[in-house]
C-alpha cells in the first residue's frame, strides 16, 4: 500500500477493465476514487454508468459533455490535415485520449488528487497517450497504471475478478474481444481479431451495415466547406458534433467506413484493429476533393509530406508537443482558401466524390480543356520540355 496516495481520480468507462479497476485501487490503495466519465459520443446512455460507478465503489463520479470540443478542438483539426496512419487508420481512438486526459488532469486540479489512474494495457498505445498527456499538464501527478501493477494478467482473469466481486461488465468469453467508441469510430481488438487470418464476425460491427446489405440505389449527399472545416450537410448549417452524427448515420446507412488492418504498435508489436468511421471516412474525403481545387500545387504536396509526421505524432500520444502545435500551425495556413462544396455518391461501402465547385476555385476550364482554346500555347511545352531534361540528358546507356 501507498500511503502518500490519497486520492484518484479514474478515467472510467463502464467497461471490463475500468469497473475491475475501481474495486482494485479501493483494495490496494485504501483511498478515495473518483471516476471521470467523458462522453465523446459512446452512443450508449452515459447517467447510468454513475449509479455503475458508484455501485463498484467510486466515491465520487463526474460526467463531462465534451462533444463539441472533441469534434471542434480535436478532430477538425486532425481532418484538415488528412491525417492517416500506415495508409488506414483514421485516429479515432488516438485522437480522443488527449482530451480524456486533460479533463482528466482538471478534475485532479479541482479535487485536489493527488494521482490519476486509467485502464490502458501495458502492451497499447492509449498507456503513451494518456501519460503524456498527464505528464504535459501536471508533471508531478502520480500517475497509477494497474495493467502494470496488478497480478490479473489477462481479460479472462478479470472476467473472474468481476464476478467474484459481483461487478457486471459487457465482454464475454463468448466475445471476448473489447471495443472502443466515440463519435468519430469504433475500434475492436483481441479475441478471435487476434489471428490476422480470421474474418471478422458480421454481428460484432455496430456503426455500419454490410456493404452487401447496403441499399442497392446510392446516396446523395452535398458537404460544404469553409476554411477547411466542414460546415454544412445537404445545405443546412450544424454544429460540428452534428455534422458528424448526421455523417455516422448516412454513412453506416451505406456501409462506409470499415477498416481492417495490421498496425505498428509504438510499443514495438504489430497489432490487428478493426475500424468503423463512417463520418470520419467521407469527411476524409471530402476534404481532400474540396481542396483539389483550391489548394496551390505546391502547397499541397509540401503539406502532404507532413501527414505521415503529423499522423504518428497523434498515434504515439504527442498531441501536446510542440512540434505538433508547429505542423498544425503549418497546416492551418494552407487552409485558408479550403471553402465550397463537394457532393458525394454513397453506395454499398463506397464514397464516391462526383462534383465539386467553389469561388476560390483554381481550377480552370479554358485551360484544361482538349479542345480548341486561345489560352495556352502548346508550343511552349517545347522549351519548358528541353530545359527539364537538361539535368538527365545522355545518362542512361542502351546497351
Amino acid at each position: 500500500m501507498d500511503d502518500n496516495v490519497k486520492k484518484i481520480v479514474l478515467a472510467y468507462s463502464g467497461g471490463l477493465d475500468t469497473s475491475v479497476i475501481i474495486k482494485w485501487l479501493k483494495e490496494r490503495y485504501d483511498c478515495e476514487v473518483i471516476a471521470f466519465i467523458a462522453d465523446i459520443g459512446q452512443g450508449e446512455e452515459i447517467e447510468p454508468l454513475r449509479e455503475k460507478a458508484l455501485s463498484t465503489g467510486a466515491d465520487k463520479v463526474y460526467i463531462k459533455d465534451l462533444k463539441g470540443e472533441f469534434t471542434r478542438d480535436f478532430i477538425f483539426p486532425m481532418l484538415r490535415a488528412n491525417s492517416v496512419y500506415e495508409g488506414g487508420y483514421l485516429l479515432g481512438t488516438s485522437i480522443a485520449r488527449p482530451l480524456i486526459a486533460k479533463e482528466q488532469i482538471s478534475i485532479a486540479n479541482k479535487e485536489g488528487a493527488d494521482a490519476v489512474s486509467h485502464g490502458a494495457t501495458g502492451k497499447g498505445n492509449d498507456q503513451v497517450r494518456f501519460e503524456l498527456t498527464y505528464y504535459a499538464f501536471k508533471p508531478d501527478i502520480k500517475v497509477i497504471a494497474p495493467w502494470r501493477e496488478w497480478d490479473l494478467k489477462s481479460r479472462k482473469a478479470l472476467i473472474e475478478y468481476a464476478k467474484k466481486h459481483g461487478i457486471s461488465v459487457p465482454v464475454t468469453r463468448k466475445k471476448p474481444y473489447s471495443s472502443d467508441r466515440n463519435l468519430f469510430h469504433i475500434s475492436f481488438e483481441g479475441g478471435l481479431l487476434e489471428d490476422p487470418w480470421v474474418e471478422p464476425p458480421e454481428d460484432m460491427f455496430v456503426l455500419t451495415v454490410s456493404p452487401e446489405d447496403a441499399p442497392d440505389r446510392p446516396t446523395y449527399i452535398e458537404i460544404g466547406y469553409e476554411g477547411g472545416d466542414p460546415v454544412s450537410v445537404n445545405g443546412e448549417k450544424l454544429p460540428p458534433d452534428d455534422i458528424l452524427s448526421r455523417l455516422n448515420k448516412v454513412g453506416g446507412d451505406n456501409g462506409i467506413g470499415r477498416i481492417d488492418m495490421v498496425e505498428n504498435r509504438l510499443v514495438g508489436m504489430k497489432s490487428r484493429g478493426v475500424y468503423e468511421t463512417p463520418g470520419g471516412t467521407i469527411l476524409h474525403i471530402a476534404h481532400r476533393a474540396v481542396e483539389s481545387i483550391t489548394m496551390d500545387r505546391e502547397v499541397m504536396h509540401l503539406r502532404d509530406s507532413l501527414i505521415p509526421q503529423y499522423a504518428s505524432l497523434i498515434y504515439n500520444g504527442f498531441w501536446y508537443s510542440p512540434e505538433r502545435e508547429l505542423l498544425q500551425k503549418t497546416i492551418d495556413e494552407s487552409q485558408s482558401n479550403i471553402s465550397g462544396n463537394v457532393k458525394l455518391k454513397l453506395y454499398k461501402g463506397n464514397c464516391i466524390v462526383v462534383g465539386r465547385k467553389s469561388d476560390k476555385s483554381l481550377y480552370s476550364k479554358e485551360l484544361a480543356t482538349f479542345e480548341d482554346d486561345d489560352v495556352y500555347d502548346p508550343k511552349a511545352a517545347n522549351g519548358f520540355i528541353r530545359l527539364n531534361a537538361l539535368r538527365i540528358n545522355g545518362r542512361m546507356k542502351i546497351y
